[in-house]
């Protein structure tokens, strides 16, 4: 265990349809390093994985979107997938709880489609990051400065493209948590 990481917990917001490598291999890195975490889905119930090309593993929930605190965490992990981020950006609990990460100055790791959460609860503007190039011009028109990057970090906020940054991603994620709160994380 990570000295730096030791009693540090994160949590994992997701729906059904998340990618599952983008929730699976996150999660394993942080409890590897000795990291809590918890899955936290809309209604606190098990949700339903997207493997690449059809349904995948079922998860089981820790706790629902009501019952999670910002305080209870060191660091919050947004997995991308279609359906997922598109039913969480629309989730008014679920951007409450974002914006409380930021302006908390906690890291905050998101990839693929998840940044489409980070637009809709307005936390992007000015901020540097990246995703799946689909979404690069919904988060150019919400005024983030898109860049094609395996992983960007920008003060405590960690993005990446699509499962093959994996291993880029839950490093930079690892380093962010370790490092704490980030002065320069703002909503």
């Amino acid at each position: 265990m990570t000295q730096s990481l030791q009693g540090k917990r994160v949590a994992i917001v997701a729906a059904d349809g998340f990618e599952e490598s983008e929730l699976s291999s996150p999660r394993k890195a942080l409890q590897d390093a000795g990291v809590e975490v918890d899955i936290v889905t809309p209604d606190g119930k098990d949700i339903r994985a997207w493997a690449e090309t059809d349904w995948g593993d079922t998860y089981p929930a820790s706790k629902s979107l009501d019952a999670a605190s910002m305080n209870d965490y060191h660091g919050l992990v947004l997995p991308g997938g279609l359906f997922n981020p598109d039913a969480l950006r629309t989730n008014e609990t679920a951007l409450a709880l974002v914006k409380e990460f930021f302006h908390a100055g906690k890291p905050v790791a998101a990839i693929c489609h998840a940044p489409w959460i980070l637009i809709n609860a307005e936390v992007v503007d000015g901020r540097r990051l990246t995703s799946v190039p689909s979404i690069s011009q919904d988060l150019k028109n919400a005024g983030a400065k898109w860049v094609d990057e395996p992983v960007v970090v920008d003060s405590g906020l960690v993005s990446s493209r699509t499962p093959k940054d994996l291993d880029a991603f839950n490093a930079k994620l690892l380093e962010e948590l370790a490092e704490g709160r980030h002065q320069g994380q703002h909503a």
